[in-house]
């Protein structure tokens, strides 16, 4: 038996101790807008009438942005340019009495 999405969204919401407002926060981070009434319905039981799967975009947009809140932003990389060394070549190595017939 597989789990759902929303059973996904459900074991991450209970592992992390996160309440609505948290998820609203974390989605921001990755520029997702979601509402309390959507995850209020995300959360829901399945047989409720206002039950709403949880889509694979939402769950993606929600790891990435807890991804984020856990770990921080990722900082931006500087790119080093070697100066004054002149690129490596490469050079033959001599035969040292071994040649070929």
């Amino acid at each position: 038996m597989a789990l759902s999405n929303n059973d996904i969204m459900k074991k991450l919401r209970v592992a992390h101790k996160l309440r609505d407002d948290d998820i609203v926060k974390i989605c921001s981070l990755v520029d997702f807008a979601v509402t309390k009434s959507e995850l209020g319905a995300i959360f829901r039981h399945e047989s409720h009438e206002k039950y709403m799967e949880c889509g694979d975009q939402f769950l993606r947009n929600f790891l990435n942005g807890l991804v984020i809140h856990l770990r921080g932003p990722m900082p931006e990389r500087k790119i080093k340019k070697p100066e004054g060394k002149k690129p490596r070549t490469h050079k033959p190595r001599p035969n040292k009495g071994k040649e070929k017939s």
